[in-house]
């Protein structure tokens, strides 16, 4: 027995030293690992289970109550806010008869970035009075996703909605079959603009691309995305890029058919005598059983849970992991950026205080909890990959849940189609995003900005996190519930879609009125 006891004493001693030895070998040799660097800072921060950052507020949090009249307000809709939408209508944007030449461009970044580039290349296009074939969208190196224009966005829709203000080709002409991505890859060539400068403005484009259009017949720009102003531009022009975000993209088939479905389940969720699973996808697939359970259609929120291992990452912030994922996080800052992120010379403390560090789903679940969401709500998770896995959300869980997400919504077979392609999967989530009651996203970024324009386009409640609010807030460990949830209500009075006039600089495709609309 005591040998039996000795021998496992010494195995639990192996298996302690074997996982040390696991998280030194990537420190010690970093060249032997930077092939797997995508796959190791993950790895790392899940060696240990993050534990609660505010146990106290948590704690709290699920003995919550919220009054009849706080759940009212809460769910109510927008008021009318004297704009209306008007992008859909042309001022002056007549379809020219002959094109200078055709325009190329080739754009990075994820769904949104690309959504915004394929907006501005449409007004380049316009600008200069030329042919746009339609947008070359790169691989991402983070997902390395390979998915087309085609792929995501109903093209024909995107062609009949545009025809009338300009020409768009679905593919080269055959006497410019060699303008190539590879192609300019490979050296430097006349027809490729490499020097357009971030927010460049109309006459920029007419003094530096044009000439190559009349002398070649085609100009490829590579770097596009951010590539025009927002500011002094033609209002045709600004009106034209608000058509093409809220009108002329729309997804392709497939993806709005598992949104609408996805919606209609997070609306009419079974009863509970109907376990979920085969049983209920199949149950609300079919359309005569949709009020079966329930006659009066349920609301529910969508949280952009925007924490995956680049944002934890590149926010030098402080996440709750202890050593194993301060480790993998500084170690994956230096493989990917060569410790040149600008954050890491702050503390955590200083960082949270400013509000620059992105919300835990802990923290975002605390914020929605003092809102007056409870436990009853249907949550849906947009999102691509938590940094942390199940052992990050567990707390965000146990707060609301009925939250779901693609995996426990679709089958399997629903999701064949999308399966290890990151702007797909990513649509879906835009698509049910947008048939949300409520939209919040965790901290800004492409998908924040996003949303919040649609949606303010079309009237929709989006609340917007007070990041500095609520890094001082979690920073206070003596902080009572009661106290928080008045401070983060006071907080967000302002912040829940009320429309905002764009001022300069700032982006038409977040802020559309005045450019995109109307007033009443």
């Amino acid at each position: 027995m005591r040998q039996q006891s000795r021998s496992l004493s010494n195995s639990n001693r192996g298996g302690a030293m074997a996982a040390a030895i696991v998280l030194l070998l990537p420190l010690l040799f970093p060249s032997l690992f930077t092939p797997f660097s995508h796959a190791l800072p993950s790895a790392l921060s899940e060696w240990n289970t993050p534990k609660p950052m505010h146990s106290r507020l948590l704690k709290s949090a699920l003995q919550r109550e919220n009054s009849d009249e706080q759940q009212a307000d809460l769910w109510m809709p927008l008021p009318r806010q004297q704009w209306k939408t008007c992008a859909q209508h042309s001022l002056t944007s007549k379809l020219s008869e002959k094109s200078q030449g055709y325009i190329q461009v080739f754009l990075d970044g994820g769904l949104n970035q690309q959504r915004m580039g394929i907006c501005d290349a449409v007004a380049v296009a316009k600008i200069l009075n030329a042919t746009l074939i339609v947008p070359y969208l790169e691989v991402n190196p983070v997902w390395q996703d390979s998915s087309t224009f085609m792929d995501i966005f109903d093209v024909d829709h995107f062609l009949d909605t545009l025809k009338d203000d300009i020409s768009i080709v679905r593919e080269l002409p055959d006497e410019y079959f060699w303008s190539t991505r590879e192609y300019y890859a490979t050296a430097i060539r006349a027809t490729r603009v490499k020097t357009a400068p971030v927010h460049a403005s109309a006459n920029w484009y007419l003094e530096n691309v044009l000439p190559l259009l009349q002398s070649y017949g085609i100009a490829a720009i590579a770097p596009f995305s951010h590539r025009l102003d927002f500011d002094n531009m033609p209002a045709d022009i600004q009106r034209l890029r608000c058509k093409v975000n809220f009108h002329a993209l729309v997804f392709v088939p497939h993806i709005r058919a598992l949104g609408d479905a996805l919606v209609s389940r997070l609306r009419y969720p079974p009863g509970p005598s109907e376990a979920a699973g085969t049983n209920y996808i199949r149950e609300f697939t079919n359309p005569k059983y949709k009020y079966k359970y329930k006659q009066e259609a349920g609301k529910f929120v969508v949280l952009h849970l925007r924490f995956d291992k680049d944002m934890a990452a590149h926010s030098a912030c402080d996440f709750g992991g202890g050593k194993a994922e301060k480790m993998a996080l500084a170690k994956y800052r230096q493989v990917i950026w060569q410790g040149r992120v600008l954050n890491s010379q702050f503390t955590d403390e200083e960082l949270r205080s400013q509000g620059r560090c992105p919300l835990t789903p802990e923290e975002i679940g605390l914020l929605l909890a003092a809102l007056g969401f409870d436990n009853t709500t249907r949550l849906y998770l947009a999102s691509h990959k938590v940094y942390g896995g199940e052992a990050r959300i567990s707390t965000l869980r146990s707060l609301f849940p009925l939250m779901e997400d693609k995996k426990t919504l679709a089958s399997s077979e629903e999701r064949a189609q999308i399966k290890g392609k990151a702007s797909l999967l990513a649509a879906v989530d835009y698509y049910v995003s947008m048939h949300s009651d409520i939209f919040i996203s965790a901290s800004p970024g492409n998908m924040h900005n996003a949303m919040v324009g649609h949606r303010t386009y079309h009237n929709m409640k989006t609340i917007r996190p007070n990041m500095a609010l609520l890094g001082q807030l979690f920073l206070n460990k003596s902080l009572t519930w009661p106290e928080f949830q008045e401070a983060v209500i006071q907080g967000h009075i302002s912040r829940q879609g009320q429309l905002r006039l764009r001022k300069s600089e700032q982006s038409i495709y977040t802020y559309p009125a005045p450019d995109c609309m109307c007033k009443v």
